[in-house]
């Protein structure tokens, strides 16, 4: 083998086919030192020119992987490892390694031309329109609560949560990251607020809580039975009413209106509308207040043109916008955009501990009826965002508008 440029290669010899064609293309590693197991058990070695993360592959079907990653690119490598053609001790960081050397691997890791149409046609045909919104996201968050409670903290909070200190509890950086949108905000006891994908309410009961009224939308029946039941709990029914309503379909006038991670549920064509129905909803004087997430301005085109595993596996109908294209959208709806702060490392961190809590409860989540690939998957995608976040491809925003 004649690894490219200058990475330090340690490779056993001889190689079976498949392992040798796939360790040819990470011998291009630039940045950071991979380590790994051919299927045999013997050890490889792949250290990079520059300093870098530290990567563990494990490779039990090579020859299956290359075919899998010739055909179907990045998402082939995902489905690789659902599949158990590999793995990994530390699946986030070995994902972190390869993003990093994104520049060396990105010809292997795009898609046919077939595959690629195939996924765009599929991405299409589940576009958010009122009834696929609804299919969409009980296709996600309908797993169940059962699900969802075993390694989400006590506030039921699936989204990024903000550290004051770096050993905050992961449930009291939740409720943090609720009261500082709140402050951001302004919101004043009395005041009413509409909340577009309330979960399993933690928003609405701390809005609640500082006296603001909260209408809380979702399209989850999970969700609602969860949250309706929480508030109640809470004593907090008076305050707070929570509906199984698409954000189209809502009317009346709010004092402000947030939502936290739900604008990647939008889908492009309908961000228009999206952000004309919060300007409509919203008094005068009115603020929101989001948390979004966004893709690189750099990988927006490309992303554009070729869904990737999370659409096709994770969030079917998504789309991320990018940091410029969500402003232009935000003051084609006629708003002031007064505050955009990035917080992706936030949601780096959140995803380690989500991991951690659910590899600590696999036995609970196997006793649920989830099978080893829908684990594979779930493992996956935690490691995935986490590479993301951690090293800018995407980011998520404190987003705060004020309707003039």
């Amino acid at each position: 083998m004649n690894p490219t440029r200058d990475a330090v290669v340690d490779l056993p010899s001889p190689l079976p086919l498949g392992a040798r064609i796939l360790l040819a293309w990470l011998a291009r590693l630039r940045r950071g030192r991979m380590t790994g197991q051919l299927a045999d058990g013997e050890p490889f070695l792949i250290q990079g020119p520059e300093p870098g993360p530290h990567g563990e592959l494990r490779l039990h079907r090579p020859l299956r992987l290359v075919a899998r990653v010739l055909a179907r690119g990045s998402v082939g490598f995902a489905e690789s490892y659902m599949a158990g053609d590999w793995s990994s001790p530390d699946t986030a960081h070995l994902l972190e390694l390869m993003l990093r050397n994104e520049d060396a691997f990105q010809r292997r890791m795009e898609p046919s031309r077939t595959h690629r149409a195939w996924l765009a046609a599929r991405h299409w045909v589940r576009r958010n329109t009122p009834r696929g919104s609804r299919r969409n996201i009980s296709a996600h968050y309908d797993l169940g609560n059962d699900f969802y409670r075993l390694w989400l903290d006590e506030t039921m909070t699936y989204s990024a949560a903000v550290f004051e200190t770096p050993d905050q509890p992961l449930a009291e950086a939740q409720r943090h990251k609720y009261r500082a949108l709140l402050d951001a905000m302004a919101v004043q006891p009395g005041e009413h607020i509409l909340e577009i994908g309330c979960g399993w309410g933690g928003f609405a009961i701390e809005a609640a809580r500082r006296g603001a009224r909260v209408t809380g939308l979702t399209l989850s029946s999970e969700q609602l039975s969860w949250a309706r039941r929480a508030v109640a709990e809470q004593g907090l029914a008076d305050r707070i009413e929570l509906r199984l309503q698409d954000y189209r379909d809502v009317s009346g006038r709010f004092d402000h209106a947030a939502s936290i991670e739900m604008l990647e549920a939008v889908g492009e064509e309908y961000w228009p509308a999206y952000f004309r129905m919060l300007h409509e909803r919203v008094r005068p004087g009115g603020r929101i207040g989001l948390h979004g997430i966004t893709i690189a301005a750099d990988r927006f085109e490309e992303y554009r043109r070729s869904p990737d595993f999370i659409q096709r596996y994770i969030f079917p109908g998504g789309m991320l916008p990018s940091p410029d294209r969500l402003r232009a959208e935000c003051h084609q709806a006629g708003f002031e955009v007064t505050e955009f702060t990035g917080l992706g490392q936030h949601y780096a961190k959140t995803l380690l501990l989500w991991d951690a809590n659910f590899t600590r409860v696999l036995p609970e989540v196997y006793r649920l009826g989830f099978d080893e690939r829908f684990v594979n998957l779930w493992r996956y995608y935690l490691a995935y965002c986490y590479a993301g976040f951690r090293t800018g491809t995407i980011d998520v925003s404190r987003i705060l508008l004020r309707r003039p």
